[in-house]
């Protein structure tokens, strides 16, 4: 069973960074919305690569391999491929992870892809198949502070595909400005799911007692400013704590710095279970670091936040800026003092309905726009 689009009967192969899990990301968002609109659609949902010496090296479980189905949604399969080796030694690594999702995309009955690529490290799969290519582009890794040699691996990778793509989509208004440059894409925001966020959830038991200062999403190094957190951390009245939920990247060393200086970390926690910690906490806060890098992300939790109504502070960076409603902007030198503010302040009553149109940032509305370059690209390689 293929889907039918405006291009003709094709299903789709999405190679993306993150992997299927509970917590959702903008592909899963798409991929749950896409199915909706068309009901024939089937999905190849390529997770990143398993390293498996890494893996053997720290004693981390290696899953089976092989496609697997995804619990709720039977038009999915999902394909983790194991990379042996690393890039460095092994020349070709891409090359043969590509043809490993090409043969399964064979095996699916999938007589005509469309790709959708999220990791650029498919550009082989991508010139050597001839599929229609959407491009879609969440964050500009070329900024990220990586080695060299990644460095110069994400940018040739870009340049490849900025070449061959049929459609490039781009999340962010600076994506834009810097792609749309070379050529015409399209900007498609993130969008949120306004009822998830704002229906009353009890507290959820593993919260620290008294006052939370809460940061959501992933703790990553290229994002988080560390040396803030931790001076956030340690200045918070005695009754208060500043909370992790989501997975953590830094490393065990940065982690250390900031459980010493009194931070708690949660780990990951389910999409649907969310809401729950970012109702019942004093403060949301979004102490990035302003990068290039962070200027070319679309954060979902902005409008997360938006819609939860709980007050924020964050730093000036790109999705925050300009928000309003419950959120507040502060320089680095003024961030601690503004969440003790907030921390502090009377509690007031929280908008559940600030302003945001369900229709124009719902995750259904980016799905269409989605499909639109879909069906472009498809169009352009009958």
């Amino acid at each position: 069973m293929t889907g039918t689009f405006g291009g003709g009967d094709f299903d789709v192969v999405c190679c993306s960074l993150e992997e299927w899990d509970e917590v959702w990301r903008r592909n899963q968002f798409l991929v749950r919305e896409i199915l909706k609109c068309r009901p024939s659609l089937r999905v190849l949902f390529v997770e990143p690569p398993l390293d498996v010496l890494w893996s053997g090296l720290h004693e981390k479980r290696i899953p089976p391999s092989g496609l697997r189905s995804v619990v709720g949604f039977d038009r999915v399969a999902a394909y983790r491929p194991r990379k042996w080796l690393p890039r460095r030694i092994a020349p070709g690594v891409d090359s043969r992870l590509g043809r490993r999702v090409e043969t399964r995309a064979k095996r699916l009955g999938f007589r005509r892809p469309v790709l959708w690529l999220n990791d650029i490290s498919y550009a082989d799969l991508a010139e050597r198949t001839g599929w229609p290519v959407v491009y879609d582009i969440t964050d500009d890794w070329t900024l990220a502070p990586r080695s060299g040699r990644e460095t110069g691996r994400q940018v040739t990778n870009d340049q490849r595909v900025m070449r061959l793509a049929d459609e490039v989509v781009v999340c962010s208004p600076a994506l834009a400005a810097a792609r749309g440059a070379s050529r015409q894409v399209r900007l498609i925001p993130n969008g949120v799911d306004v009822e998830h966020f704002q229906t009353a959830r009890d507290r959820p038991g593993d919260l620290p007692s008294g006052r939370i200062v809460l940061y959501t999403g992933t703790a990553a190094p290229d994002r988080l400013d560390i040396e803030l957190c931790e001076v956030l951390a340690r200045q918070l009245p005695g009754d208060s704590t500043l909370v992790f939920v989501g997975p953590n990247a830094c490393s065990p060393q940065v982690t250390k710095r900031l459980v010493d200086a009194g931070a708690v970390f949660l780990g990951a926690r389910a999409y649907e279970d969310v809401p729950g910690y970012m109702q019942h906490c004093e403060v949301i806060v979004v102490p990035h670091a302003v990068t290039p890098f962070t200027e070319s992300l679309d954060p979902i939790k902005a409008r997360e936040i938006f819609a939860v109504g709980t007050p924020c502070v964050a730093t000036p960076v790109a999705g925050f800026r300009d928000l309003g409603g419950p959120v507040t902007v502060a320089t680095r030198e003024t961030f601690t003092s503004k969440v003790i503010e907030a921390l502090l302040s009377e509690p007031g009553a929280r908008s559940r309905s600030v302003g945001i149109a369900h229709a124009d940032v719902s995750w259904r509305a980016r799905a269409a726009e989605f499909l639109a370059a879909m069906d472009h690209a498809a169009a352009r390689k009958p």
